[in-house]
């Protein structure tokens, strides 16, 4: 394995997954709300280019996250993907011809300082590309009924912060399994050729969770303010990651005294998450949600 240019695939992963960030929140925050969580959503979405130009973008991420997880391990590869939200941000600042307030460069820095001390703390490194079927089996049992509690106590909700990042968090939860179940489909191309990728369950697999996540980002994106759902996102992914990479492919992390640099550049991370969405509705020149209701 070659962890910079994992690293470095995973940043062109998150560049790619934030220029589909920006160009599927314009796409969604146009859909009637009557539409949320039902198959009309994805009629309306279909009637809108520039959510195609978002698939585009996700397929390009798709491809740099392939490769990545091929070099890299998977509590190396996915936490580097918090850098997303700082990416959406500058993109959209440049698309919308917005600036970034001081705040939003000071989360910024905070969130890039802190993912790069976290991972020189942590030196993700080790696993095993073996999984057995027993593991995959509770792996996906408790990843899907985490994901349908969390649906299920937003279906709940009306339209606000609550309802977006409990959709949020069923996307992150799909997304770092996804990121898991891809890991494996790679590693069977990367040894036995396509047809082993192509006759793995693995890839089928991943393309159905990887399906079903981007669903459910559109109804977090459309649910509310990108304050509530993309820190639920942002957060979620990463952690979840982190632990199915420890659990199911056994990587290893230092620990010790690295701990408390690691634990310093979590928390960085964390502020920086929860300050940018703050500073969104100004980069895109929309009012700060006023039509959705605010809920604690």
């Amino acid at each position: 394995m070659s962890a910079p240019f994992a690293a470095l695939f995973a940043v062109l992963a998150a560049v790619s997954n934030a220029t589909a960030m920006v160009l599927q929140r314009a796409a969604a925050r146009t859909a009637p709300k009557d539409d949320a969580f039902s198959l009309r959503l994805v009629r309306h979405l279909l009637h809108q280019p520039v959510w195609f130009g978002g698939i585009a973008a996700i397929l390009c991420a798709a491809v740099c996250q392939a490769l990545a997880l091929t070099m890299g391990s998977l509590a190396l590869v996915q936490p580097i993907f918090v850098t997303e939200l700082p990416f959406a941000l500058l993109i959209a600042g440049v698309a919308f011809r917005r600036r970034l307030p001081g705040p939003g460069w000071a989360a910024v820095i905070a969130v890039t300082a802190g993912i790069g001390m976290a991972l020189a703390a942590a030196s993700p490194s080790g696993g095993h590309a073996g999984v057995g079927l027993g593991l995959w089996g509770l792996t996906l049992a408790v990843a899907a009924g985490a994901m349908t509690l969390c649906v299920g106590a937003a279906l709940r909700r009306p339209r606000g912060r609550a309802r977006a990042a409990l959709f949020g968090t069923a996307a992150a939860i799909g997304y770092a399994l996804t990121a898991a179940l891809m890991k494996a489909a790679v590693h069977a191309f990367a040894a036995h050729g396509a047809a082993a990728f192509f006759t793995t369950w693995q890839t089928y697999a991943f393309a159905a969770s990887g399906a079903c996540s981007l669903f459910l980002l559109s109804n977090a994106v459309e649910s509310g303010p990108l304050i509530a759902s993309q820190p639920a996102l942002t957060l979620g992914d990463a952690s979840v990651s982190l632990t199915l990479g420890l659990l199911v492919y056994g990587e290893r992390i230092r620990t010790g005294w690295w701990l408390l640099p690691a634990a310093v550049g979590a928390l960085l991370v964390t502020a920086g998450v929860l300050a940018l969405p703050g500073v969104e509705p100004r980069v895109l020149k929309e009012p700060a949600d006023e039509d959705v209701t605010d809920e604690a």
